[in-house]
């Protein structure tokens, strides 16, 4: 042990950031934890139009809510994903001491962003994606008419 604070753990109070505070922007989709995680859109900024906190508006319209001017009780929304895909030219890696595996991946957002990651198994989830695997192995040999 090194002394040093580690600023990823949770034990060690909520001073400690690992991101920068969320300041929206107009237009930006936003939750209001205090309104059970509402979601709308920014459609004014404090101080903006004699503006004293942040006003909202559902996505589709609806009438408009306020939340604090500090933006505490706001979040991001996070752009979905719409898909995964396999890490190129990465290997699967297995882990003896926690008797994992891991698969390099690719998450993809709807926004166009993307993001690397890992999909872990246990060898329970192996040999389940094994037999999911093999299965659509085989139907496209069927669809394609390669039955060698």
């Amino acid at each position: 042990m090194t002394g040093r604070r580690t600023p990823h753990l949770s034990t060690q109070g909520a001073e400690l950031r690992t991101t920068a505070p969320f300041a929206p922007r107009l237009g930006d989709l936003a939750t209001d934890t205090a309104r059970s995680g509402r979601v709308g859109v920014v459609i004014t900024l404090p101080g903006q139009d004699s503006a004293t906190t942040y006003h909202l508006r559902p996505p589709g319209g609806g009438p408009t809510w306020s939340a604090p001017a500090d933006a505490s009780t706001l979040r991001p929304v996070s752009a979905r994903i719409t898909h995964t895909t396999l890490l190129p030219d990465e290997d699967a890696v297995y882990d003896p001491c926690t008797r994992q595996g891991s698969v390099p991946v690719v998450f993809h957002f709807e926004d166009g962003s993307a993001s690397e990651g890992a999909l872990v198994l246990t060898p329970a989830d192996l040999e389940r994606l094994h037999a999911q695997t093999k299965h659509l192995l085989a139907s496209d040999e069927k669809a394609t008419g390669d039955l060698t």
